[in-house]
């Protein structure tokens, strides 16, 4: 990269290695946090009011991951998001007012904002604002441990900040106004952006790198068949992964409490095989995000096995379930032979109907055997009823990971017997 001036090269520099404004503030996960929210969601033709309520109990979890309070939700029905302020100006003023009686230091809206959106809205609200995308890309920041994971999430976040440069970047700022605080002039924004552009590229650069090294362990254990755990996140992928394996990965119940990709070697009657444990999926999950993590999820790309694992408790994991084989599709793992796990049936629970009532029968008053007998006819894979807490049906999970590892040893190695 070439600089104009050396001032350039120095302001650079500084950037880099003396001020911390250029990437989000990673804390501490034992940082406290006080930092209240509302919730603000709209309701369109493609997502009804009970899609978008489940949509912000999503959001809702996802601030509480972070360390926020939610006070309240506001929604909305539109035929489409507003280009200039997401909610009407209505709705807006209907917040703002709220906001006046009932300050809160943030407002977290469901879907991704544009800088301009923002911007509006921020001087409307007089409040903090921010989106779902970098709601979860501060949970990522707060969440990764390892060197590989802090570099995929760094490059992510800045890959997220670069078109917002106008509204966000005031570090160098000689003016500031009032509540809004009026941006850098255009020449600085310039230059702000060319240093942005180049920590991207040397992020991109080091993710290489890091890559390399993993392709390499990964090549040393090819000889194993390798099985990986994915699914949503938050459904019980690290406690199955513990219960297999005997180990003891972190697992809790918050969002993303995996991000770095785990891998146990587990026996089964003398069977060895590779298990792997993988950052959980979630819906409307930042594409710089994906992109950024397509290295960890090599894991799930180069696996010889699929176990995707499902809340089956929750009342929207039929939804679930499609964002996770979407995400396999966007990443090239969708062809797999796959066990589904349907996970926390100690939890399901179900609205016996009345015997006069002749309406369908819906997913509130489906026994569990019921759902069981739909998914094993609906799907032509193996499909698995467990719960990680009590450990039912365990020995049947292990039977099957066992007999499915055998089968593609038996197609790899046939001149072998077992």
């Amino acid at each position: 990269m070439e600089f104009r001036t050396q001032s350039e090269f120095v302001k650079l520099t500084n950037i880099f290695f003396n001020a911390p404004c250029i990437s989000f503030v990673r804390m501490p996960e034992n940082t406290p946090v006080t930092e209240t929210v509302i919730l603000v969601g709209i309701a369109t033709a493609k997502q009804d009011i009970s899609s978008t309520q489940e949509y912000l109990d999503e959001l809702a979890f996802l601030v509480e991951t972070a360390g926020g309070v939610t006070l309240h939700r506001f929604v909305q029905k539109l035929d489409h998001a507003d280009p200039r302020t997401y909610v009407g100006s209505g709705k807006l003023l209907e917040i703002r007012d709220w906001l006046d009686e009932n300050p809160a230091d943030m407002a977290v809206f469901d879907d991704e904002l544009s800088a301009s959106q923002a911007r509006n809205i921020e001087k409307v609200l007089n409040c903090r604002i921010i989106d779902r995308n970098n709601l979860i890309l501060d949970i990522f920041a707060r969440r990764a441990q390892t060197a590989h994971a802090r570099v995929q999430v760094e490059l992510a976040q800045n890959e997220y900040l670069l078109p917002r440069l106008t509204r966000m970047w005031t570090h160098l700022e000689k003016q500031r106004g009032g509540i809004g605080m009026r941006g850098p002039g255009e020449q600085e924004i310039e230059t702000d952006r060319r240093i942005l552009r180049y920590r991207i590229s040397l992020l991109k650069e080091k993710l290489k790198e890091i890559d390399k090294q993993k392709s390499t362990q990964r090549k040393s254990r090819r000889d194993m068949i390798r099985v990986a755990l994915v699914g949503y996140t938050n459904v019980g992928k690290s406690t199955i992964m513990n219960l297999l394996s005997k180990s003891e990965v972190f697992a809790e119940n918050k969002l993303f409490a995996t991000l770095d990709t785990t891998v146990r070697k587990v026996v089964f009657e003398s069977q060895p095989f590779l298990l792997s444990d993988t950052v959980g999926f979630i819906r409307k999950l930042p594409h710089t995000l994906v992109e950024s993590f397509k290295s960890t999820l090599d894991e799930v790309r180069e696996a010889d096995i699929l176990v995707h694992v499902v809340d089956i408790s929750h009342p929207g994991f039929e939804e679930q379930i499609n964002v996770v084989k979407q995400t396999l599709t966007d990443i090239q793992a969708s062809d797999k032979p796959t066990i589904m796990l349907f996970n926390k049936i100690d939890a399901y629970s179900f609205t016996e109907k009345e015997p006069d009532d002749l309406s369908p029968a819906t997913r509130e008053n489906l026994t569990l055997e019921d759902l069981q007998k739909t998914w094993m006819a609906r799907e032509n894979l193996p499909s698995l009823f467990i719960s990680a807490t009590t450990k039912e049906n365990l020995p049947t999970l292990r039977e099957t990971l066992f007999h499915e590892v055998r089968k593609i040893l038996a197609t790899r190695y046939p001149e072998n017997t077992y």
